[in-house]
């Protein structure tokens, strides 16, 4: 069964607004360093599109679930595209008229995205989850590759005018299509301050009153304590400080990933869809493997040089990239399946809060401990960490993370 016109302009109207948004994600760290040539401007510019979306995640999935979800995404592309067109047209291009945008443009993202993610599982089959989770994921990927390269292109040729502007633009291409989407949803308005905290609690609760929800979104949590900080701190370090790699290096490192990334959503998209979720342990043990490989070549045991470093881990990277795709796709397509669409935008949310609060805890660790211990020492405790954490809900729990829903659900009755 191929998947449909609705998801098709769900996707690809996703597609244009990431790429916009893209190419403004690198013209604005650009611009703001040429201005501040500051360190702590940059930390202060992540910080005010993080923190408002922590605050106001709980409110907007209570939004996503009881008005229409297809307007509440064109509602806010439309009026995300507005505000940057005014910031174009006032010229309100100083540092904290800038830094003010970016609070209002997480806000209206978090209200986008409690829309999006509640409404996306309805535009397909439940079994087309997979396929159309990695469909998604492979446009993403796209976005990412194209993006940086373009936005750093922009931004020399027009500033941050122009990066701006073509932003704004893919907000209003993003809205077209979604506006050609067929989507029904009676909507519940808001009758007070007290319902809204009686949804949110109603979210919450369902995440751990439902047991085969709760055991995807533990497994998912402790596993990201250690993969976050992985890849998000000591790569790279790794391939800066202790492998030396050049900026060309490092940039097609992160390239071959995602090249990894891509191939892994294809297959799944093209070849296994739903069957992809039996490979979620197989996976896990692949990924270990790449982990082992890369912790030799830091290691004092390794005599490769830098290039062959470089080439070794080229393919490292790219077998990540597609063992990954096998461990995300289909941990999210099984919650997406969990979840019914009523109170979805709720729990969604309460688990993108929850999360956000419990990864950066390895995050906060690794770093002070590069300080203290070699790199090598260091991801080898993150691998026995997702080990321990992979070996723990296979003893455990691999009959329900292996199984679909609808089979969890009659184990229950």
């Amino acid at each position: 069964m191929s998947l449909n016109r609705n998801f098709w302009l769900f996707a690809v109207g996703r597609f244009v607004s990431q790429l916009g948004w893209a190419v403004q994600d690198v013209a604005l760290p650009l611009y703001v360093l040429d201005q501040t040539h500051s360190g702590s401007m940059m930390t202060a510019f992540i910080l005010a599109e993080i923190i408002p979306s922590l605050i106001i995640m709980p409110f907007a999935g209570v939004v996503g679930d009881r008005y229409n979800r297809k307007w509440l995404m064109v509602g806010f592309d439309l009026a995300r595209g507005i505000i940057l067109f005014g910031v174009i047209a006032f010229d309100l291009l100083g540092i904290y008229q800038l830094l003010a945008v970016q609070i209002v443009m997480a806000v209206l993202g978090s209200f986008f995205s409690a829309g999006t993610g509640a409404m996306f599982p309805d535009l397909v089959e439940p079994d087309e989850l997979e396929k159309a989770n990695s469909t998604v994921s492979s446009f993403t990927i796209l976005a990412r590759l194209v993006g940086p390269a373009l936005g750093g292109l922009i931004y020399g040729i027009g500033g941050i005018k122009l990066a701006i502007l073509i932003n704004a633009v893919s907000f209003f291409g993003s809205g077209l299509f979604e506006m050609l989407i067929r989507y029904e949803w009676k909507a519940k308005p808001i009758e007070g301050i007290g319902q809204v905290f009686s949804d949110i609690k109603e979210g919450v609760r369902f995440i751990f009153g439902h047991h085969y929800l709760r055991t995807l979104m533990t497994f998912a949590i402790f596993l990201g304590i250690f993969s976050a900080p992985f890849g998000a701190v000591l790569l790279p370090y790794v391939m800066r400080e202790v492998l030396k790699f050049t900026s060309l290096q490092f940039g097609l490192m992160e390239s071959f990933f995602m090249g990894g990334a891509l191939l892994g959503n294809v297959l799944i998209a093209v070849k296994f869809g739903k069957k992809a979720g039996k490979f979620l342990f197989r996976a896990m043990v692949l990924d270990g493997m790449m982990t082992i490989a890369f912790i030799w070549v830091i290691s004092p045991v390794s005599s490769l040089d830098r290039n062959a470093a470089f080439f070794f881990l080229g393919a490292v990277a790219v077998i990540w990239g597609v063992t990954e795709t096998f461990i995300d796709i289909p941990i999210q397509s099984k919650l997406q399946r969990a979840v019914p669409s009523e109170v979805r935008g709720r729990v969604f949310s309460a688990l993108g809060i929850l999360t956000r609060i419990a990864t950066p805890a390895g995050l906060v660790l690794v770093g002070p401990l590069l300080n203290l211990y070699p790199a090598w020492l260091v991801a080898l405790g993150l691998w026995i960490g997702m080990g321990a954490v992979a070996l723990y809900y296979w003893l455990r729990y691999r009959e329900i993370l292996l199984m679909d829903v609808q089979a969890e659900e009659e184990l229950e009755e």
